[in-house]
Formats: structure tokens, sequence, C-alpha cells
């Protein structure tokens, strides 16, 4: 039986986009992941290209849709989750040991499936004439792993339930805009991430909870502290049928609400001019 800590590690240090997709697409999910030892550091992970550029995220440009060059800005910003999104699954199968063969089996797909979303929105890019890498991006989703990698029930906390939950709640505005402008290529290409994303944060939410019980600690209660010491929130708008579907529980869903409800109220940013006509890619 192959060793597939080893095709997990070969993906994860991949520097190559292309190739990276490629070793994921190839893990085999029933390869050996009996042995427990603890992973040695390797300063190759994660593995990503010499381009975008990574900046602070405030200082991530923003354009309106209504261009090639705003689309290609907003499906470049994307692919850069999917492209993190697929270290982060590939990390979250190799970092962590001695858990039962069903978590990397789980990984394992949802790699798989991070590395197709990317290759879609990579393809969408070029026939804008763009490429992934042509667009400054930043570091965030990474940091929150390296921020999480010392413990299983932190990481599933902080990053499937609260980082890419995220994606539930804001795609469909996007698809909503995108379809306002007549951008179908895009929608489709949304469509089919948001649906598989409800999936990934399932098996987030899965094994979130497996790891709470055995730790003996209350889901919730643990979820709240460990967003606290991460300074972590949660922002409007929420996905209720979305988390819902993705397993988060009435309660869950009662507590963000109230969170929200207890946020200052800020002055609303000017809107940008909206261009008086746009066309379809």
């Amino acid at each position: 039986m192959s060793d597939g800590f080893a095709a997990v590690l070969a993906a994860l240090v991949a520097v190559d986009p292309g190739e990276k997709c490629r070793l994921a697409a190839a893990i085999d999910p029933a390869a050996d992941f009996s042995h427990a030892d603890a992973p040695a550091a390797d300063a190759r992970i994660p593995g990503r290209p010499a381009r975008p550029e990574l900046i602070h995220p405030r200082d991530v440009p923003t354009r309106g849709l209504g261009t090639v060059a705003g689309r290609a800005a907003l499906i470049h910003a994307v692919a850069h989750i999917e492209f993190n999104a697929i270290n982060l699954a590939l990390d979250a199968a190799w970092r962590f040991r001695g858990l039962p063969a069903d978590y990397y089996r789980d990984w394992i797909s949802v790699a798989q499936d991070e590395a197709r979303h990317f290759a879609m929105l990579r393809a969408r890019l070029k026939e804008l004439g763009f490429d992934y890498g042509d667009l400054p991006a930043h570091n965030g989703l990474w940091e929150a792993a390296e921020k999480t990698a010392h413990a299983l029930l932190d990481r599933m906390c902080c990053v499937p339930r609260v980082l890419e939950a995220r994606g539930l709640d804001v795609t469909p505005g996007i698809i909503r805009r995108l379809t306002e402008i007549g951008d179908r290529d895009t929608v489709a290409i949304l469509d089919v991430i948001l649906a598989e994303e409800v999936g990934h944060v399932a098996i987030g939410t899965r094994w979130y909870r497996w790891a709470c019980t055995r730790e003996g600690v209350d889901p919730i209660a643990t979820s709240q502290r460990l967003l606290a010491e991460q300074g972590m929130s949660i922002r409007p708008p929420i996905n209720d049928a979305a988390r819902r579907e993705a397993g988060f529980s009435d309660e869950e869903l009662r507590l963000i609400q109230h969170a929200l409800d207890q946020r200052p109220e800020r002055a609303p940013k000017p809107q940008p001019r909206r261009a008086a006509t746009a066309r379809p890619a």
C-alpha cells in the first residue's frame, strides 16, 4: 500500500499550480495513513509560485465589475482563495496524525475539489486575457493555518468553520452581481463552487465536533473561546440556509446573529459609480 502522507506532502510542497493540482488529483484516498509519527517541520510548506505578490489585505485594490479587468480581478481573488484552499486541505491531511481513515479520505477529497475549482477559475481568467499571479493577493488564509497548526481542534474550528464558511455567505451576492452584468460563464463556475463548499464546511464541522468529543469540551463554548483568542469575528451577510446545511446548529446561528446585532453601527461606505453599460464577457 502506498504512503499516503508522502503523496500528500508532494502535492503540498509543489510550487507550480498546475503540478500541485495534478498531484492532488492523483492522491489515492485508500493509501496508508496509519503511521502516527509527528511530521517533521518542512520549510517548503506551503508550496506556491513567486507570483502573485502577497500584500496586506487592505492594500489589495478593488475594481468595479463593469470592465473585463474588474471581473478578472474578482476571479483572480477567488482563484487565490481556492489555491490556498488546496494547500489548507492537504496540510490538514499531512499535519495531523493518528486519526481515523475517514478523516484523511475527507480532506483528500476536499483538496481534489479545490484543485478542480482552481483550474476552472484559472481557465476563465485566461479566457479574459489574464492568468493566476498577474494581480496581487493577500495571505490571510495561510496565516490562519500557521496559527492553528498546533491543534486539530483549533484548525477545524477557525479555518473551515470561520474563514472558509465565509465563502458560503458572500458567494451568493457575487453571483447576483455577475448575473446582473451577464457574465454567465463565471456564474456557472461559482455555482459549482458554492454547492461543493457547503460539503467542505460540513467536513470541517464533522471533524471539529469529533475533536471536541475526543477532548471532552463543549463545541459552542469552545468555538467562542477560540475565535476570541484568535481575534476572529463573523461579519454579515450570513447565509443561514447554507450554514445550516453545512452542519451549523440553530443555537450556533442564533449566537452568530446575536453577535452581529451587537456590532456598532458603521457609516455606509460611499458606493462607486456603476458603469453606464456592462457587457458579458
